[in-house]
């Protein structure tokens, strides 16, 4: 697992990879695509890691403003954050990284995506790159490399941790390394990436330049 390597900085995507708020984006969602005569069982894996404006234009549904019903779901999806959780071994991780050195990149509105932090505890980093920072969303890399120039970095030098496809066809686009998490799926990812289950797994270690290190603390998954 990234023998050898060391990164400027860590990126992180945020739901599914830092938090687990499927539950609620799920409930939300379902009600949204009923009321627009969806199927919803077929509809619900495309919204994960895509911005909510990007899902609804996708759709092309006649005479639906994707401006407008984006925001109807973030004050939905404001409005219930019941059994929203951290990522086993995620606040921890966070904690002992240099603050400098790690950023969120989430397809979340900056507003819900600090909600959510909030109900879970994760500590808001000093750069949080949203929804509303960048004109094209994942699976475009305009959002890693925004996070990573933020830092004072080139996404190129950069670890990021993602769980959804769109997530990590960024992070590739960006030229990122990228760790796979998989604890909110039933079954792991596929991928050619380094994958974890959660953050049990892996620890860091910082060298005299506050360059960032993996070491693995039991068996990934």
């Amino acid at each position: 697992m990234f023998a050898g390597r060391k990164f400027a900085a860590f990126l992180f995507d945020m739901d599914g990879t830092l938090i687990n708020s499927i539950a609620s984006a799920e409930r939300v969602w379902s009600d949204w695509a009923r009321g627009h005569g969806l199927d919803v069982a077929a509809f619900l894996p495309t919204i994960h890691g895509v911005r909510a404006i990007e899902t609804i234009t996708n759709l092309a549904l006649p005479g639906v403003d994707p401006a407008h019903e984006a925001d109807l779901l973030l004050k939905a999806e404001a409005a219930d954050l019941d059994g929203i959780v951290p990522i086993p071994g995620a606040v921890a991780f966070l904690n002992a990284l240099p603050p400098e050195r790690w950023a969120i990149v989430t397809s979340a509105p900056r507003s819900l995506a600090l909600a959510r932090m909030k109900v879970a505890g994760i500590p808001v980093p000093t750069v949080l790159v949203a929804a509303e920072d960048v004109s094209r969303g994942k699976p475009a890399p305009d959002c890693f490399q925004l996070g990573a120039k933020r830092l004072g970095f080139e996404a190129r030098d950069c670890l990021v941790f993602e769980d959804a496809p769109a997530g990590i066809a960024a992070a590739e686009a960006a030229e990122a390394s990228v760790m796979v998490i998989n604890a909110t799926h039933p079954h792991p990812v596929p991928t050619h990436h380094a994958a974890i289950s959660d953050y049990g797994a892996v620890g860091i270690t910082v060298d005299d330049r506050g360059w960032l290190a993996i070491e693995p603390q039991r068996d990934a998954a």
